[in-house]
């Protein structure tokens, strides 16, 4: 039961994201007018240190009106590897620069609408290089015990379904 798309028409564009109109066709033949989002990849970085902890950020998202705990994160620029993006989305929103990084996982937020793609890094050391340059992206910056994520999650405290995402699956690759 697979859907075919024939072609698709920008409907709208800018250096974030493309809107498309796709002529789809369905299993049974019929044609469906489909939009569909097209974004650059995100990439998304956190550190854990010995203790334990994880380095999130606490932020507000005004789309949503809502509140949470996040990984530093941002888009993939232009000739910009996947892991270089992510370390250095994590220097300018904590003021951390990570060391080596590893994938932690790659998500599809929404993949009924956008073609979307986030990539997960994490790493075990960071060096403190200063006051982020763009702490406005969050209120603070915090080192949260890795043992306390699933809680927090389940009181929706990481509302963004990929962020939980990467947290559960670094919580079980560091602690069991």
């Amino acid at each position: 039961m697979q859907w075919t798309n024939l072609n698709e028409q920008t409907v709208y564009e800018n250096r974030w994201f493309r809107v498309n109109l796709a002529d789809v066709v369905l299993p049974d033949g019929d044609h469906l007018d489909h939009y569909v989002i097209r974004l650059r990849p995100v990439a998304a970085a956190t550190v854990v240190n010995e203790a334990n902890e994880v380095l999130l950020l606490w932020r507000h998202r005004f789309i949503t009106d809502s509140w949470g705990w996040e990984l530093a994160a941002g888009v993939v620029e232009d000739g910009e590897g996947l892991a270089e993006a992510a370390a250095r989305e994590m220097e300018e929103e904590t003021g951390w620069r990570p060391g080596a990084l590893r994938p932690l996982l790659t998500v599809e937020p929404s993949n009924g609408l956008t073609d979307a793609r986030h990539h997960f890094y994490w790493g075990e050391e960071a060096d403190w290089t200063g006051h982020p340059c763009d702490a406005f992206e969050s209120s603070r910056r915090e080192w949260i015990p890795l043992k306390l994520v699933p809680d927090m999650i389940a009181r929706g405290e990481v509302p963004a379904a990929g962020m939980a995402a990467g947290l559960m699956m670094l919580h079980h690759l560091r602690l069991g």
